[in-house]
């Protein structure tokens, strides 16, 4: 695979923040037909991907689709938001609900896993639709946000369970709220005495920097402290409209943490990944999570093994400092949460599994037929 640091310079790059001198402007791109106007895929590919898009919502904003080289068959932002055929083959291994959402949902909009925090997801709306997105089949439906009532129930749950501290905003993309909206909802959270702190899990900044609005600031700042977790899988995303939206919100206070899926063809060198979580430090975002591929229906092609993954992650140790290194993870399928891709929490199996312990102290098995690389098919 072409080293994707070896990117082609037919959209010449701000060296700082990546932005494209004649970027132009247009609309969020709501379909392949819109794609195809765009330029940004040949005309003849829409009939097939329309199929792909009547499955799954597509979007891509006006400041990422002003980033694409639609000249290069690999722009690194292109993959990830442009539908592709293999989107519509189901593996074996792939999950409508992969990493466990609705075992442990007591209310609608609310999952329970951990006992400390809470995932609430008050609508699910999303500024783009990823293709490998691991909530695919409920984002972009026009019945996911929740109803006041649902919201109201949302809310009763966290305050009657003292043992949450932390409540985690998700989706969906809870900054697609109005400011006024996001804010009221804040506050009441904050104002649940046993709730200590809140996160927002967010591809605003990036998608569409432009929201980072004054009164979008100050909504994020009730009573109770406030992080942002910023989703970002490659430098090329940080465009000059990027890159002055997370300064808005450092300035303003707002502890920013970065998170990254590691994806075949985006993102899958360690030099890729450096420049990423270099980049991320210099705008002041913590690279806090790098996330091993979920098993969501229909993005294999994006997936790496176990192995490619670890051995990028080491890649990393002595090139980058400790604080520009996130945490490489895996979300154990079926609902058993997060652990470390590393000993004790992942070993590798004489027979090419591997062994995954989770943190109550149960073994999962990990099968050798997950780990199969796309260029075997």
């Amino acid at each position: 695979m072409a080293n994707q640091n070896e990117f082609p310079t037919a959209l010449a790059l701000d060296p700082i923040c990546g932005q494209p001198r004649q970027a132009a402007r247009v609309a969020t791109l709501r379909s392949p037909r819109a794609l195809a106007d765009a330029g940004l895929i040949a005309s003849d590919r829409v009939p097939l991907l329309e199929t792909v898009a009547e499955r799954y919502t597509v979007a891509v904003p006006a400041t990422l689709a002003a980033l694409i080289d639609p000249a290069h068959a690999e722009d690194p932002i292109a993959l990830q938001v442009i539908p592709d055929p293999r989107e519509l083959v189901t593996r074996p291994e792939e999950r409508l609900d992969p990493i466990g959402d609705e075992a442990f949902s007591p209310v609608r909009g609310v999952t329970h896993r951990y006992r400390d925090r809470v995932l609430l997801r008050p609508l699910l709306s999303c500024p783009l639709y990823c293709r490998f997105c691991f909530r695919r089949e409920v984002v972009g439906r026009a019945a996911g946000s929740l109803t006041p009532a649902e919201l109201d129930a949302a809310v009763d749950y966290i305050a009657s369970t003292p043992a949450i501290r932390e409540v985690i905003l998700t989706g969906g993309d809870p900054l697609l709220l109005s400011a006024r909206r996001l804010r009221d909802l804040l506050e009441r959270l904050a104002a649940v005495p046993h709730v200590e702190s809140l996160r927002i899990h967010t591809r605003v900044p990036i998608a569409t920097p432009d929201t980072v609005s004054a009164a979008l600031l100050r909504a994020l700042r009730p009573a109770k402290p406030v992080w942002l977790a910023v989703h970002v899988n490659h430098v090329r995303e940080l465009g000059d409209a990027a890159c002055a939206a997370l300064g808005r919100l450092a300035d303003s206070g707002i502890p920013l943490l970065g998170q990254t899926v590691l994806l075949r063809g985006v993102n899958d060198q360690s030099t890729t990944l450096a420049d990423l979580f270099r980049r991320l430090v210099a705008l002041r975002v913590k690279p806090y999570y790098l996330h091993h591929p979920d098993l969501a229906p229909g993005t294999a092609h994006f997936r790496v093994s176990l192995a490619e993954g670890r051995a990028l992650y080491a890649a990393l140790r002595g090139h980058l400092p400790g604080h520009a290194i996130p945490t490489y993870v895996l979300d154990i399928p079926g609902g058993a949460g997060k652990v470390p891709v590393e000993a004790p929490w992942v070993e590798a199996e004489p027979d090419g599994g591997w062994r995954i312990l989770d943190r109550k102290g149960e073994r999962h098995r990990y099968e050798t037929w997950l780990q199969t690389s796309l260029g075997e098919e």
